[in-house]
């Protein structure tokens, strides 16, 4: 069984290095790097579209043949403002020199190149709120179907203040027949607030064959090949996390969990 909680590697560099084969899945790759003012990064995207996200600090950022310049407005994700972020199409590639330290996020799915290289976030993101009581979580929708910014990638980032569920009630999106549900392979990229905080994500699969919960801190990832994936943070900490999606069509269609749809639909219905 691929290993579904992935600590980062060092603080500074590359501190996730994900690719689809070390997921046991086909789609999603992910990539974190951490970077000191005056650092630099580079990649070429290859057969893969790649959504680079500033999750934290400042960066020039260059791509595709392009110069898109000093990106980046927030030192702090949990100043919960919109975030700077690039798309790159397959066979081009980009570069990163932090202006302050920063953290950045790198996105990536197969792709036919059906986009151009273009500048998706800050512009074009805002927050939404989600959920009711103790489900309440605030949206970033960064790259999700409702902007037409990229092939196959879906990319969200999720706020959930201290004390509260999101991801929830439990759902799963882990079969391939549109326009019941789609299979799409996901990232949690996790962040806590004070960081000496943590959480609990639980994956698991209505017959109980598959069932794992996780003890989550600042910097984690989790990975959800399968299943229902809840989330919660604990009392007196706030969370972020960044969401990743990747399948053969770029749909976000969803089961809840039977036990558990009875609380959407009491909450929308």
């Amino acid at each position: 069984m691929v290993e579904l909680l992935r600590r980062p590697q060092g603080a500074w560099g590359k501190t996730h290095d994900i690719p689809p084969e070390s997921a046991g899945w086909k789609y999603v790759g992910f990539e974190l790097w951490q970077l000191k003012a005056g650092q630099r990064a580079a990649q070429k995207c290859g057969g893969r579209e790649v959504i680079l996200v500033l999750v934290e600090g400042k960066a020039r950022i260059a791509g595709a043949g392009q110069d898109f310049g000093e990106m980046g407005a927030r030192m702090s994700v949990f100043e919960r403002l919109p975030p700077a972020a690039v798309y790159l199409p397959p066979g081009s590639d980009w570069q990163a020199e932090a202006t302050t330290d920063c953290v950045l996020a790198v996105c990536s799915a197969p792709a036919t190149g059906g986009h151009e290289a273009a500048v998706i976030g800050p512009a074009g993101i805002s927050m939404v709120e989600r959920g009711k009581g103790a489900n309440t979580r605030h949206i970033h929708n960064i790259a999700m179907e409702d902007r037409d910014v990229a092939d196959h990638l879906l990319v969200t980032e999720v706020f959930t203040p201290d004390g509260n569920w999101s991801s929830y009630p439990p759902h799963r999106h882990d079969e391939d027949d549109f326009p019941r549900i789609t299979y799409l392979e996901e990232t949690y990229y996790h962040r806590i607030n004070p960081p000496q905080g943590f959480g609990f994500q639980r994956v698991f699969t209505e017959d109980g064959a598959f069932d794992e919960s996780m003890a989550v801190r600042d910097g984690d990832v989790v990975l959800v090949p399968r299943g229902h994936h809840p989330f919660g943070v604990a009392y007196g900490y706030e969370s972020y996390y960044l969401n990743v999606m990747a399948g053969p069509l770029r749909k976000w269609r969803f089961h809840n969990h039977p036990d558990h749809d009875w609380i959407y639909q009491r909450d929308n219905g």
